[in-house]
Parts: C-alpha cells; structure tokens; sequence
C-alpha cells in the first residue's frame, strides 16, 4: 500500500495511504477525500490548477501511471515538459517529468512525495 506526503508552504503535512493499482484513484480523489486543500479548476486535466510536483520516495520503477494526452498538452503548454522529455515517454513508457496534473496522475505502488501550491 503505498504511502502519499502531501506538502505546501501554508498546510501542515499529510501522508495517506492508497490503494495501490486502483485504475480510478486519482491523485486528486485522494486528496479530496483526506480534506487535503489542492487547488482544480475543471478535473479534466485542461486547466493546470492542480499542477503537482511529485517526488518518487521508494524507488521501485516507473512513477504513477503514464501522462494521459490532455496531461501532456497542457504540462507543454505550462512549460513544464518537454518534446525530448515526451518522445523518451512514448520511447521507454516511464514518466520522465516531475509535474503533473493531480486531477489525471493515478498511482501505482510507490510512495510519493507530492507538493502542491495553496492559497
């Protein structure tokens, strides 16, 4: 079961358990369900306001599932990945950026480091 930090320079931080391989939890469901403040906007992965920076703490492989299409145009669009970064995804089929959208991340069995802007 792995083992989620949340962390923002205005809240206390929080580490939850998930389920791991669940096809549905996002990391944003997650956060919404422990009252963990990450801003969204549309839960789509169109609008970056629930941009993430995540940190893989365990080390056992590939980090979370891959970056769905609407993910990967709007990290693009943000500036927070790059074509060499997205060609070497689609390559390797490993998620080479540390930014995502938590309302499109699905996590596998790692624990992780995720760190989130709040107002």
């Amino acid at each position: 079961m792995p083992t989620i930090t949340f962390s923002s320079p205005l809240h206390k931080d929080k580490t939850v358990y998930a389920t791991a391989g669940s096809h549905t939890m996002t990391v944003l469901k997650l956060a919404k369900e422990n009252h963990i403040p990450i801003d969204f906007g549309c839960e789509n992965g169109e609008c970056a306001t629930c941009l993430v920076k995540v940190t893989n703490l365990s080390n056992k492989g590939p980090m979370a599932g891959p970056l769905t299409d609407r993910e990967i145009a709007v990290l693009k669009q943000e500036g927070k990945i790059t074509a060499a970064q997205i060609e070497a995804m689609k390559v390797n089929d490993v998620v080479t950026t540390e930014w995502r959208l938590a309302c499109q991340m699905v996590l596998r069995d790692e624990d992780v480091l995720i760190e989130y802007p709040s107002k």
